[in-house]
């Protein structure tokens, strides 16, 4: 039996400075709201330079010491899946600049969650900050997505 699959690689990043976050308000029609910045593993790129070169397109924020902190995956109906690789990091260098996905700021930790934010980022942050929580598992059943945090 051939077990291989198709799997697209993504990954997300929460950068934080003291009691702030810092948060891109994403203009993307698929996926729009605050977020973190991230993106997809190109070609012959590790996971880990991936998180770094994302940071970097859509912040100007050079960061060192990526943690890995969890991820979030799904099947999609035809089969394939998708993986974000969750990273949290404090060390970096350079000034936040925004891009043409979206507006770069920063926010206090306190008030993340009152912001019009991305799809599920309001659970998924656990993740980002629960060392006892590293997978947020999306499973459809009966054509809702259900969440589960492992």
């Amino acid at each position: 039996m051939d077990r291989r699959k198709l799997v697209t690689l993504t990954n997300l990043c929460m950068i934080t400075k003291g009691d702030e976050i810092l948060v891109i308000d994403r203009q993307k029609k698929d996926w729009p709201g605050f977020t973190f910045p991230g993106g997809h593993v190109e070609d012959d790129e590790s996971i880990v330079d991936s998180v770094i070169r994302e940071v970097k397109e859509e912040t100007g924020l050079n960061i060192q010491n990526p943690k890995l902190c969890g991820v979030k995956d799904w099947v999609n109906s035809d089969g394939s899946r998708y993986i974000v690789f969750l990273y949290t990091c404090n060390s970096f260098t350079g000034d936040i600049i925004s891009s043409n996905e979206g507006k770069v700021s920063w926010v206090k930790r306190e008030d993340f969650l009152k912001l019009k934010l991305s799809v599920d980022m309001d659970v998924l942050i656990r993740v980002f900050e629960d060392p006892e929580i590293t997978e947020f598992y999306y499973q459809k059943v009966n054509e809702e997505w259900n969440i589960h945090l492992k």
